[in-house]
C-alpha cells in the first residue's frame, strides 16, 4: 500500500513550492541552467503552485538566475560544512557533485522538513553527500539544534541564505546574521538575497505582495548597501548584478531586475568570505 504523505505545505511554506514549480520549469528547458529532475515530484506531492503563478510568472526567470548562481558559489566554496537555511524544497543535497567528505544541513519548520522527506521517498531520491536535516523554526534556539546535528563551528563552512531576509524583521535578520556569523570559522563563506527599499516599492510587486500577505508571508526588511551591511558583521563581500548573470549565460535580462524597467530597485545576489 503507497505510504500517505504529510500534508502539503501551506502558509508561508507555500514559497518553498514556487520556487520549485520554477525550478521543474527550468528542467524542461532545452539549455537548461542546471539539472533539478526531483523539482517536478516535489511540487505535484505539494500540490501544484497554481495559487502562486501570477509570481512565477513575474519572478521566475530571476528565480531561475539565482539558483544557477548559488550553485555556482556553494561549489566554488567547496567547503566541507554547507548550510542551507529555510532550506524548503531544496535539491541541492541530491543534485549537485559536492566534494567527498562535505556535509550538507537543511533547516527549516518541523511540518515542512517532514512533508519534504516523505515526499523524497517517494522519489527514490539518493543524495549525492552527506545530508542531516535540522526540523526547527528559525525564530527559535537553531544555532543549538544545527550542532546538535553534527555541525561544526570550528571547520569552515559554507552557508546559503536565499529568499529568506526580506520576509524577516530587520533585527531578527540581523540575530540570524549574528548567528552565521558567530558559528563561522575564519575562511567560511556566506551566500545570500536580499532587495532594497525602492525594489519593495515596485508598483510591479503590489500584487506580489498581496499574495505573499496572504500566505503569512509579509515582506519586512530591505538593505541598501548589503556590503556595508555584511562587513559590520566581518564578511568581505561582492555584489552580482542579474545583468551580468544573464550575459554570463546567454539569457535575457530578467523584467524585474533590468535597470532598464526598474530603474535603482535591486535584487541583491551576495557572496562573502568570512575575515574576522
Amino acid at each position: 500500500m503507497k505510504r500517505v504523505l504529510q500534508r502539503p505545505p501551506v502558509g508561508v511554506a507555500r514559497t518553498a513550492v514556487l520556487i520549485a514549480a520554477a525550478r521543474a520549469q527550468e528542467q524542461r528547458h532545452l539549455h537548461r541552467l542546471f539539472d533539478d529532475p526531483l523539482a517536478a515530484g516535489l511540487v505535484r506531492a505539494a500540490g501544484s503552485a497554481s495559487d502562486l503563478g501570477g509570481v512565477r510568472d513575474l519572478a521566475g526567470d530571476h528565480f531561475v538566475l539565482r539558483t544557477r548562481y548559488f550553485d555556482d558559489e556553494l561549489l566554488a566554496a567547496a567547503r566541507p560544512q554547507v548550510v542551507v537555511m529555510a532550506a524548503g524544497l531544496d535539491t541541492r543535497a541530491f543534485r549537485l557533485p559536492w566534494p567527498p567528505g562535505t556535509t550538507l544541513f537543511e533547516l527549516d519548520l518541523p511540518e515542512l522538513v517532514e512533508f519534504k522527506e516523505d515526499a523524497l521517498r517517494e522519489l527514490g531520491a539518493t543524495p549525492r553527500c552527506d545530508r542531516a536535516t535540522v526540523p526547527v523554526d528559525l525564530r527559535d534556539d537553531w544555532p543549538t539544534a544545527l550542532i546538535h546535528a553534527g555541525f561544526d563551528p570550528n571547520r569552515p563552512a559554507a552557508w546559503l541564505v536565499e529568499g529568506l531576509f526580506m520576509f524577516l524583521p530587520p533585527d531578527a535578520g540581523g540575530r540570524l546574521l549574528h548567528w552565521v556569523s558567530a558559528l563561522s570559522a575564519p575562511g567560511s563563506t556566506l551566500a545570500l538575497e536580499h532587495v532594497n527599499r525602492a525594489f519593495r516599492d515596485l508598483p510591479q510587486m503590489r500584487p506580489v505582495h498581496q499574495r505573499f500577505d496572504a500566505l503569512d508571508a509579509r515582506w519586512q526588511s530591505d538593505v541598501e548597501d548589503p556590503v556595508a551591511w555584511l562587513d559590520a558583521y566581518g564578511w568581505d563581500a561582492t555584489v552580482t548584478h542579474q545583468v551580468d548573470l544573464a550575459a554570463r549565460h546567454d539569457r535575457a535580462v530578467p523584467a524585474i531586475t533590468d535597470p532598464r524597467k526598474v530603474g535603482d530597485a535591486r535584487i541583491w545576489l551576495a557572496s562573502a568570505v568570512r575575515t574576522a
